[in-house]
């Protein structure tokens, strides 16, 4: 669930060195949808429309100098609050997230742009075995909100603007606790923006990049990660879970980037899979190779992939893992992980991380 933890920091890391060129705006916005039952057992739960309102604080990054490669992007924050599809079972939800929206277009009359969006939420009923145990989706109070979707603006005026969107909501603890299964919103909203006293606008040259054989160039890291993790029946104990990860990290482009990583992995848990086969630490123990796509943002990146377990005795999951979240790279070295794994659609837990980059030396492929 805290995976949304750095997506929501992420406006404070680019807000921290303003410039006088960068747009700021906030938006008010309308949003209307359903309930999507994604699973059979949550058939039963969608009786109400859904009506939603954000209230957003943004600037259009025009500063930087990887900006430029994506077209300006708008980073800010969004305070949200609705009801979940089904006031008395599932109650209402809130949260506050940061967000990024990438445009499409390099128009300034008509901005449609692509919404990633995370942070913390809150809802106002769980599960309870005795007094709410229709609420499947939802055990714990607080939660991991996450916004994905297409977002346009029509600037009337240079500081006024028509928003229409189409997105999907989701809320989830990232199975930090059964039951688990989420709530996913697809919604449709209409708002407006007012964008604060517009700035002259700067032409910034785009960064050029050498050509580095593919062999050559690799930042090499280490990162230690550790999590917990619940697992059936509901209300049972929580495991911990250890692992280890070697990577290699190189940027090919300013938008372009790649890790290979081996994973070494203690998940407690599997101690108590099949609890009649006796098990020692080396037993349980995974290992696995990914391969991930990155997106840099300066020292910031997003990261999205997929694995395979080499070993993996008793295959308490699927053969093949995957990974989405970010990691934030200082110049001193450090590195910070804050990744979901999961197999397909099943969470498995968040991958909370600190590690050393051993030949840092900044964007080193940019001339």
């Amino acid at each position: 669930m805290k995976i949304a933890l750095l997506f929501f920091l992420l406006p404070v890391f680019c807000y921290s060195q303003e410039s006088r060129i960068d747009d700021w705006a906030f938006s008010l916005k309308g949003k209307s949808g359903f309930l999507a039952a994604h699973r059979g057992t949550m058939g039963h739960l969608a009786k109400d429309r859904l009506f939603a309102g954000e209230l957003s604080f943004a600037k259009r990054m025009r500063s930087k100098d990887w900006s430029e490669e994506y077209r300006n992007p708008y980073v800010g924050v969004t305070l949200y609050g609705s009801n979940l599809g089904n006031k008395e079972i599932l109650g209402y939800g809130f949260g506050a997230y940061g967000f990024i929206e990438f445009p499409w277009t390099r128009s300034e009359k008509h901005v449609f742009t692509c919404k990633l969006g995370a942070g913390l939420g809150a809802v106002t009923k769980v599960y309870d075995v005795n007094k709410n145990p229709k609420n499947v989706p939802m055990s714990t109070y607080l939660n991991a909100v996450i916004c994905l979707g297409l977002q346009g603006r029509w600037y009337i005026k240079p500081e006024h603007a028509l928003l229409y969107s189409l997105d999907m909501t989701h809320f989830s603890n990232g199975s930090s606790k059964v039951p688990n299964l989420g709530v996913n919103m697809p919604f449709i909203g209409l708002g407006y923006q007012y964008t604060f006293k517009k700035k002259e606008h700067t032409d910034f040259k785009l960064m050029k990049f050498e050509r580095v054989p593919f062999f050559k160039s690799w930042n090499v890291s280490l990162v230690g990660i550790v999590s917990d993790k619940q697992i059936f029946p509901t209300g049972g104990r929580r495991y911990p879970v250890y692992a280890l990860s070697g990577m290699l990290f190189k940027q090919f482009k300013p938008k372009v980037g790649m890790e290979i990583a081996l994973d070494i992995i203690s998940k407690q848990s599997i101690t108590y899979y099949r609890e009649y086969i006796p098990k020692t630490q080396w037993d349980i123990l995974q290992i696995g190779g990914f391969v991930g796509y990155n997106i840099p943002l300066d020292k910031f990146r997003f990261v999205i992939g997929m694995g395979a377990y080499i070993k993996d005795r008793y295959q308490p999951d699927a053969m093949f893992y995957h990974r989405v979240g970010m990691r934030y790279q200082f110049a001193n070295g450090l590195l910070l992980n804050l990744v979901l794994k999961s197999h397909w659609a099943k969470a498995d837990y968040v991958e909370y991380g600190v590690g050393y980059t051993f030949n840092y030396k900044g964007r080193y492929h940019a001339k």
